[in-house]
């Protein structure tokens, strides 16, 4: 079975269609997990049109993808990328986790929950930013 996968992935369409299944897949499993542990239920509010909500979460989807494609640059195998982009992910949580943590005046699940789309964008500009010093350090 594995030998059939790694043959497949030999292949330029095979690797292309490899790491757009890794990325879908892994974009639904990190989101999920974002999704644990913000206070505040991420479609629920995008489907009320809770602008903030949306931005922070734009943030996370670009900074997950932005973190897999310096691992699909740099490594050589889907595996080797699949494991540098969950070391990525661990990375873009525990930022999460510091900037709630840092922001000791304010809730900011509280502040991104009440459509505050000052802290939303700065939510999403702090997952962009850090995706790229992430990405730039897998390489």
């Amino acid at each position: 079975m594995i030998e059939s996968i790694d043959q497949l992935l030999s292949h330029p369409l095979g690797m292309v269609l490899g790491f757009f299944s890794v990325a879908i897949m892994e974009l639904l499993v990190f989101l999920a997990c974002f999704e644990l542990v913000t206070k505040y239920k991420c479609w629920t509010e995008i489907k009320k049109g809770n602008v903030a909500v949306a931005m922070a979460t734009g943030g996370k989807i670009f900074g997950i993808c932005n973190v897999l494609r310096f691992c699909i640059q740099a490594k050589s195998s889907v595996y080797e990328a699949m494991t540098w982009s969950f070391v990525g992910f661990i990375l873009l949580l525990i930022a999460y986790f510091l900037f709630e943590f840092l922001t000791p005046v304010f809730s900011i699940d509280k502040e991104i929950e009440a459509d505050n789309r000052a802290v939303g964008l700065i939510s999403m500009i702090i997952s962009v930013s850090l995706s790229f010093v992430i990405g730039a350090s897998i390489i």
